[in-house]
C-alpha cells in the first residue's frame, strides 16, 4: 500500500512539474502603467470654459467677448492616465490586450474631471480588434508638448475597429474596418423644425488603410480613408431632406532625424467630410442652398478640409529638451453655414522640458492659437502659458516567461 502511494505521488509530482515547466515557457504577464500629471497655467485671453486647460482653436470666441473677461488661471489633473497591458500565449500566437483611461471629460461630460475611455483592444497575431487609434492616424507623429489639445491640423482619432496589419523590416501596411460617424452643421437653418426630423444613418463601416516605408533617418507614411455618410428625413414631407455623401481623405506623415539631437515631424492631410478624424476641425457635413429645385432646396455636402503641421524636437542634453511647432487647419465652408462658423485655425507652441530621471518630466510651455470665422470677418486669438509635472509609473503585477 505504501509503495502504491509512493508511485502515485511520484507520478503526480512528475505531471505537475511538467505542467509547471510548460506554463513557464509561455510568456504571460500583466502590467499596470500610467502617469500622474498636474497642469497649472494662465489663459491671457478668452476660451470656452469647457476647454479651460487646453488650447482648442475652434473653441475660441466666435464674437467679441463671448467668454469674457480675459485672463484666467487654471489647475488641472485631467491628463492623468492609467492603463493595463496583458499578454499571453495562445494556440494562435501571442495575445496582447490593453485597457486605458484618463480623466479628461468629453461629450456629455465635457469640461469635467471624470473617467474617460481611451483604449480597449486585443491584438492577436496580425489582427487588432477594439478601441484604438484609427488606421488613418499616425500616433508616432505626436510631438512632445504639454498641451493636451494637440495641434489643430493633426489627423488623430481613436475608434472601434477591426484591423489587419503586416509588418516587415521595410515598413508596414494595414487595412481596417472602423466605426462610422460624422457631425453636421445646420448653419443658418438650425432653428427650422424640419431639420429636427433629419437623422444620421450609417449603413457601412469606414474603410481605412495605411502604408509606411522605413528610410535611413525615419519613415514616410501614406494613409487613406473613405466613409459613406447618410441622413434620412424620418417624417413624410414634400421637401426631400434625405441624402448621402462620400467622405474621403489622404494623410501623408513623416518623421526624420536631423542629426543626433533633432527630430522633425510633419504631416499633411486633405479630404472631404473627414473633420472628425482631425483633432480640432469642426463639422463633417454642411448645408448648401439649392433653391432652383423646390423638392430639394437644401443639400448636405461633405466639407473639404486641409490640415498640416511641422514640429522640431531637440535634445539639448540628457536632461533638457525643447519642442517648437506650428499647425494649421482650413475648412472650405458651404454657403448656408452661419457667418460665424469656424473657417480656419492657427496653432503654435514652444516649450522647455526637464527630465531629472526617466520617470519624472516637468517643464514650461507657451501656446498660441488663432481662430477665423467663415464670412463675418471676425477673428480671435489666445495666448496661454502652462507648467506641468508628470510622474510616470509601470509595475508588473504578474510576470512569467521572461517578459
Amino acid at each position: 500500500m505504501g509503495l502504491r502511494r509512493a508511485l502515485i505521488l511520484q507520478c503526480f509530482l512528475l505531471v505537475t512539474s511538467q505542467a509547471v515547466a510548460q506554463e513557464k515557457e509561455q510568456a504571460r504577464g500583466l502590467e499596470v502603467y500610467g502617469y500622474i500629471r498636474t497642469d497649472i497655467g494662465y489663459n491671457f485671453n478668452q476660451i470656452d470654459p469647457n476647454w479651460f486647460d487646453i488650447l482648442r482653436v475652434s473653441s475660441l470666441p466666435q464674437y467679441k467677448d463671448q467668454y469674457a473677461p480675459d485672463g484666467r488661471i487654471f489647475f488641472s489633473v485631467r491628463q492623468t492616465r492609467m492603463g493595463f497591458n496583458s499578454w499571453s500565449e495562445t494556440p494562435l500566437g501571442q495575445a496582447k490586450a490593453r485597457f486605458e483611461f484618463d480623466l479628461f471629460g468629453v461629450g456629455p461630460d465635457v469640461g469635467q474631471t471624470t473617467f474617460h475611455f481611451r483604449k480597449a483592444y486585443v491584438n492577436l497575431g496580425r489582427f487588432t480588434v477594439g478601441l484604438t487609434e484609427s488606421t488613418f492616424s499616425d500616433p508616432d507623429i505626436l510631438s512632445t508638448n504639454l498641451d493636451f489639445g494637440s495641434p489643430s491640423g493633426l489627423a488623430y482619432l481613436r475608434t472601434i475597429q477591426v484591423r489587419y496589419e503586416h509588418t516587415s523590416e521595410q515598413g508596414r501596411w494595414a487595412i481596417g474596418l472602423e466605426q462610422p460617424g460624422a457631425t453636421a452643421d445646420e448653419g443658418i437653418y438650425a432653428e427650422r423644425i424640419e431639420l429636427q426630423n433629419v437623422k444620421a444613418e450609417f449603413k457601412a463601416p469606414d474603410l481605412a488603410a495605411e502604408y509606411r516605408r522605413n528610410i535611413s533617418n525615419g519613415y514616410v507614411e501614406v494613409a487613406g480613408v473613405i466613409k459613406w455618410i447618410r441622413w434620412e428625413n424620418t417624417v413624410s414631407s414634400p421637401i426631400d431632406l434625405s441624402g448621402d455623401e462620400i467622405g474621403w481623405g489622404i494623410n501623408i506623415s513623416s518623421t526624420q532625424k536631423l542629426g543626433q539631437q533633432t527630430i522633425f515631424k510633419g504631416q499633411l492631410v486633405y479630404g472631404k467630410g473627414i473633420q472628425s478624424h482631425l483633432t480640432d476641425a469642426s463639422f463633417n457635413i454642411g448645408i448648401k442652398n439649392n433653391f432652383d429645385d423646390p423638392t430639394t432646396p437644401l443639400l448636405g455636402v461633405a466639407l473639404p478640409v486641409m490640415g498640416g503641421l511641422a514640429f522640431l524636437e531637440h535634445n539639448w542634453n540628457s536632461n533638457w529638451s525643447s519642442t517648437a511647432g506650428y499647425s494649421r487647419v482650413r475648412i472650405y465652408n458651404s454657403d448656408a453655414q452661419a457667418p460665424n462658423a469656424f473657417r480656419n485655425g492657427h496653432y503654435a507652441i514652444l516649450n522647455v522640458l526637464y527630465r531629472p530621471f526617466p520617470q519624472l518630466l516637468t517643464g514650461a510651455e507657451v501656446q498660441w492659437g488663432k481662430r477665423g470665422n467663415f464670412s463675418d470677418g471676425f477673428k480671435s486669438s489666445a495666448v496661454k502659458v502652462e507648467v506641468a509635472l508628470k510622474y510616470t509609473f509601470s509595475h508588473f503585477l504578474f510576470d512569467q516567461g521572461g517578459k
